[in-house]
């Protein structure tokens, strides 16, 4: 299981500070949600995980190794991430799932499926068509076919109606109970009790609190 740790992190873009010299570990085999209001720099930090961006200034290291000595490809095969909205890139289903996995099976494909809370027959189904539901679920296991140790989490089921947000929520708590690292930017409060193990407060950019999700201030002060 992978560890992120974040020394003095600042991202900074046309004058602005968006992260201001954050600390923090993310540790391995839990949920650590990124929460804090509109404009807090949430989004930011999560993409700094994967290499969307990288820092100004600070150091970041999965397993003591700095990001910016990883290949990019393989760190993004590692640390896969599922966005808000599903987008699928090709005609069918099993396409789907090989666009990082090429050599995937007939099986492995299937289990795949399973793994999201999705029936055998999707497997012939074509890409259009799909719900918003069953499409995030497809993506969710694009990404778990290469085989990450990371998922970064961007607001995953903000774009879908109650009904799928609800069926994707379930199905990534699932995954989560097996012991994967995630990072989750979410915000709702309530799904962060829901799925979370530790918070991650940003406010201006700043980390403001921090700990089990359970004595987070930020996230309980609605409950």
């Amino acid at each position: 299981m992978s560890r992120f740790d974040l020394r003095e992190v600042s991202v900074q873009r046309e004058g602005h500070l968006i992260i201001d010299r954050v600390t923090a570990t993310i540790a391995p085999g839990r949920c650590t949600a990124l929460v804090g209001p509109s404009g807090a720099g949430k989004t930011t930090l999560l993409r700094l995980f994967n290499r969307l961006d990288d820092p100004s200034g600070g150091t970041m290291l999965l397993d003591g190794a700095p990001l910016d000595t990883l290949d990019v490809l393989e760190l993004r095969r590692r640390v896969g991430l599922v966005g808000q909205r599903p987008v699928l890139v090709t005609t069918t289903v099993p396409e789907e799932l090989r666009v990082g996995a090429p050599n995937l099976t007939d099986d492995e494909a299937l289990g795949l499926l399973k793994r999201v809370g999705l029936a055998e027959e999707f497997y012939d189904r074509p890409t259009e068509g799909l719900s918003g539901g069953e499409g995030q679920r497809v993506c969710l296991a694009r990404t778990l076919a290469v085989g990450p140790e990371v998922l970064l989490l961007d607001e995953p089921t903000s774009a879908l109606d109650p009904e799928a947000a609800t069926a994707v929520e379930e199905t990534l708590c699932g995954l989560l109970g097996g012991g994967l690292t995630a990072i989750l930017v979410s915000h709702s409060a309530a799904q962060v009790r829901r799925m979370a193990d530790d918070a991650l407060v940003l406010r201006k950019g700043q980390l403001v609190e921090s700990g089990p999700v359970a004595g987070v201030e930020y996230v309980n002060a609605d409950a």
